[in-house]
């Protein structure tokens, strides 16, 4: 990860992706759940990209806010993420799915969750959202041991 990734997250830049994630949680399309929510990427270079849940009538077509909002920064080009603020009504962490979709890009990335006001729920990292993670680094070293076969 870039040096970058080591500063801490300041309480100014936390509200930021607390208000982005909220601001896309208001575009959210949950005709379905009626459980809307937003997420907002810090990347590596300071950028912040946010994306919402959208549900589809087969369910298995949804995708959740964490996910539109990765998707968003990878097709933007970043592939290191520094932290992640997602908002739910209640403060909720995100599924299993998302986590590690996550942690493909940023393993030791901080998540914020925050309720529907604001409040943070709860703020530590990835990591122990996702512990034992599966990343890049394990399927390199698990087509390693298969070569040496």
């Amino acid at each position: 990860m870039s040096d970058n990734a080591s500063v801490p997250l300041t309480d100014q830049i936390r509200q930021r992706l607390i208000e982005a994630a909220a601001d896309a949680r208001a575009q959210a399309y949950v005709p379905y759940s009626h459980y809307p929510v937003g997420a907002a990427i810090l990347t590596a270079s300071g950028e912040v990209v946010s994306g919402c849940n959208v549900e589809n009538a087969t369910f298995g077509a949804t995708i959740c806010g964490e996910r539109t909002a990765a998707v968003k920064a990878v097709s933007q080009g970043e592939r290191e993420f520094r932290a992640i603020a997602v908002v739910t009504s209640n403060g909720a962490s995100p599924c299993g799915i998302c986590r590690q979709f996550l942690y493909e890009f940023g393993p030791e990335m901080t998540v914020i969750l925050a309720d529907a006001q604001g409040e943070v729920s709860w703020e530590g990292p990835l990591s122990d959202l996702l512990p034992l993670g599966f990343g890049p680094k394990k399927l390199a070293e698990g087509q390693q041991e298969a070569t040496r076969d």
